[in-house]
């Protein structure tokens, strides 16, 4: 295959799932030790540093991840138009280094520790619903008629 058609393939005619696997970002050394892997991919409420670019040095959490651009905008990081406005730096996740993870999804979680999410223990919601007992039933004079209606005919 010309090289030219592969590039073409894995940029401008990926797949989703091509796609989502271009997210992936640099674990630091902690992080590395700890899940045993090099990578991963970014998603919202990440903790990030910058390693390239005008923005080197900057840590802060993503708010957006971007598919298309393959890159992610973090918080605090914007630059202002010339009427003032300002607006979201898109970087490439290939210029960030993760250095903390959001830990709110189990299933990330127990794949980057190389469980079987599966068979994880269910966490059960605490939802306080109110009880119907305790409700008084809805009457609606609408139902009524309508039966006394039938009746009469």
């Amino acid at each position: 295959m010309k090289p030219t058609k592969m590039r073409n393939q894995m940029i401008y005619q990926a797949t989703f799932q091509t796609k989502n696997k271009q997210l992936g970002s640099a674990l630091s050394k902690d992080l590395r030790k700890k899940y045993g892997k090099r990578s991963v991919r970014v998603v919202e409420g990440d903790s990030v540093t910058i390693l390239r670019g005008e923005f080197k040095g900057v840590d802060g959490k993503v708010s957006n991840v971007s598919t298309e651009k393959s890159s992610v905008a973090i918080e605090g990081v914007k630059k202002e138009k010339t009427k003032g406005d300002k607006f979201d730096v898109y970087i490439h996740t290939s210029n960030l280094v993760v250095t903390s993870l959001n830990s709110e999804d189990k299933w990330r979680i127990s794949k980057l520790e190389g469980k079987d999410p599966r068979k994880q223990p269910k966490t059960t919601k605490t939802e306080t619903k109110s009880d119907p007992a305790k409700e008084a039933p809805k009457e609606t004079k609408v139902a009524d008629n309508a039966k006394k209606e039938g009746d009469k005919e």
